[in-house]
């Protein structure tokens, strides 16, 4: 089978398993099932003036909110992307794609990576596996996977505990900070570092600004699993056993942010991690995140059905997330980081 062949399957078959398969971690929440929010009977507020502005890359955004970087390289994923930058386009939201290695590697498909004919205005992020640093990529490609794209910055990921289970996985991650920083030091563009679901603590958070990254998402547990993803592609038998043993593993979402917001407290940071609602959103917003992320709650629309579906779903969590900040007297986006009225249960 050539490389092509078997990337595409395996972008497909991680695309399966997501929509169809229990793959969300076991024994371990995101963590804000623990805070709650203070009712403010008086909120002093005209609710109609609320407002979620923001900004993120320089760029304004109607909602403090991401759109995650989950797929491209099949045309089920062109149909997704396309799907998913229409709508974060029309509710004004920033978007990350998923890792551009396979349209770097295979030009023929990077028409599924290419959204900006449907979101023009929107902050973009292109994304590779920061691993990749150790596999014969530096900073040309970087800097192409964002020209290729259109993006307006760079995500590079780290996701050491998926490529350990997976059946083509890359495992050196040695020496990767230094690696890391000469792409921040090279492009001309911000460059970000993400986790994919295992969460980012607040010391690496500090080392990676330290290196020079713009922004961090911490991306922490209690949404999606990938070693319960690849389990569900392995044939080694030894793996399929023992991800049974880390279906817990990883580091809640609201720990990560906060830990990270006190290591790094004028820097941007994003959280996803098993984030759902409005609520949630505004949650990690005032445990201390620039932005919220959304992936796998947002696929199920953009596989199943349209941009429309995807742009309602993207509207209930900006309502949802109003609601919130109306219920404790946040006029805007700015008033919900600095509230002193969420606690813990």
């Amino acid at each position: 089978m050539s490389d092509h062949k078997r990337t595409t399957r395996r972008k497909a078959e991680h695309i399966d398993i997501v929509l169809h398969r229990e793959v969300t971690g076991k024994g371990i929440t995101n963590g804000l099932e623990q805070y709650r929010f203070r009712h403010l009977a008086l909120p002093e507020l005209n609710w109609t003036e609320i407002s979620l502005s923001s900004t993120f890359l320089g760029k304004t955004v109607k909602a403090p909110f991401l759109i995650s970087s989950m797929t491209g390289g099949t045309q089920e994923a062109k149909e997704i992307n396309k799907h998913l930058s229409a709508a974060a386009q029309e509710r004004g939201w920033a978007m990350g794609l998923g890792s551009v290695r396979a349209a770097l590697e295979h030009p023929e498909i990077l028409d599924t990576f290419r959204v900006r004919p449907y979101a023009p205005d929107i902050p973009l992020l292109a994304n590779l596996g920061a691993v990749q640093l150790n596999y014969g990529y530096g900073p040309e490609e970087c800097k192409k996977a964002v020209e290729l794209t259109e993006a307006d910055g760079l995500v590079l990921h780290l996701n050491s505990m998926q490529e350990v289970f997976q059946p083509e996985g890359n495992t050196n991650f040695s020496g990767l900070l230094a690696k890391i920083e000469q792409v921040c030091r090279q492009l001309d563009v911000p460059v970000g570092v993400k986790e994919v679901g295992f969460g980012i603590d607040g010391r690496l958070t500090r080392r990676l600004f330290e290196a020079g990254v713009q922004f961090v998402d911490v991306a922490g547990a209690g949404g999606t699993s990938w070693i319960q993803v690849e389990k569900n592609r392995s044939s080694d038998l030894l793996r399929v056993a023992a991800a049974e043993a880390f279906a817990d593993w990883g580091l809640p979402t609201a720990e990560c942010i906060r830990e990270a917001r006190r290591q790094a407290p004028d820097s941007c940071l994003i959280a996803s991690g098993g984030i759902h609602t409005g609520v949630e959103a505004a949650k990690v917003l005032a445990l201390g995140a620039n932005l919220a992320g959304f992936g796998r709650s947002l696929l199920r629309s953009a596989a199943s059905a349209d941009a429309e579906a995807v742009s309602c779903q993207l509207e209930q969590i900006e309502i949802e997330c109003k609601i919130a900040m109306f219920g404790i007297g946040a006029a805007d986006v700015t008033a919900l980081k600095e509230t002193d009225r969420l606690e813990r249960r």
